[in-house]
């Protein structure tokens, strides 16, 4: 899975919302809260927050690695040319991470952004 795909996948998750930040950067977020970043499309590589349980288990993962100024956060950098994961497993890890910082929003807007009342 490469940062365009990573790109349209985060654009049908729910509430999520896209903005060019730090340069070049792709970043994905939900209530204003930040779940993915790709780079542009000459730097293939992409991160995300994952669980903090995960975070040993995903970075022992070849292409995978502690996300740069983000790891700390639990945050992951996937480097495709080198991940044996597939892309329906990526996708996972994404919505994750979009569950993950959906799930830390208040409650009034977990529920707009679910469209309920």
């Amino acid at each position: 899975m490469n940062a365009a795909e990573v790109r349209s996948f985060c654009a049908t998750l729910r509430g999520a919302t896209e903005i060019v930040q730090w340069g070049d950067n792709h970043v994905f977020k939900v209530g204003g809260k930040m779940f993915a970043v790709t780079g542009d499309a000459a730097d293939a590589r992409y991160s995300f927050k994952v669980d903090d349980d995960r975070f040993l288990e995903l970075t022992g993962i070849p292409g995978i690695i502690p996300a740069p100024y983000l790891a700390r956060a639990k945050w992951v950098q996937v480097n495709p040319a080198e991940c044996p994961l597939s892309a329906a497993e990526l996708e996972a890890l994404l919505r994750d991470a979009y569950g993950i910082i959906l799930q830390r929003l208040p409650k009034y807007l977990r529920r707009e952004l679910s469209g309920e009342a």
